[in-house]
């Protein structure tokens, strides 16, 4: 509570941790939790938009530069993209 209360953690609704834990894919559970589109997140990752929907539904894994990107426009760390199996 007290990393939470100095601003070093977030604290997360139930259902965002439930839907991670049923193994949605953390980066449109994160994209949907900061209330941004595909296209908004992709553009604010300087990411292309066909990429970063081919990696939310799992058809590419994204590359380490991608993953970066991407968790620094959902202000999150890489590990928070991929603990849960992206």
């Amino acid at each position: 509570m007290a990393r939470i209360a100095a601003g070093e953690e977030e604290a997360l609704p139930a259902e965002v941790v439930e839907r991670l834990i049923l193994g949605e894919n953390p980066i449109r559970v994160w994209r949907e939790h900061r209330k941004m589109t595909g296209p908004a997140l992709a553009a604010a990752a300087a990411v292309p938009n066909g990429y970063l929907s081919e990696i939310e539904r799992g058809i590419k894994p994204g590359s380490v530069d991608a993953l970066a990107k991407i968790a620094k426009a959902l202000d999150v760390t890489i590990d928070d993209l991929c603990r849960f199996g992206l």
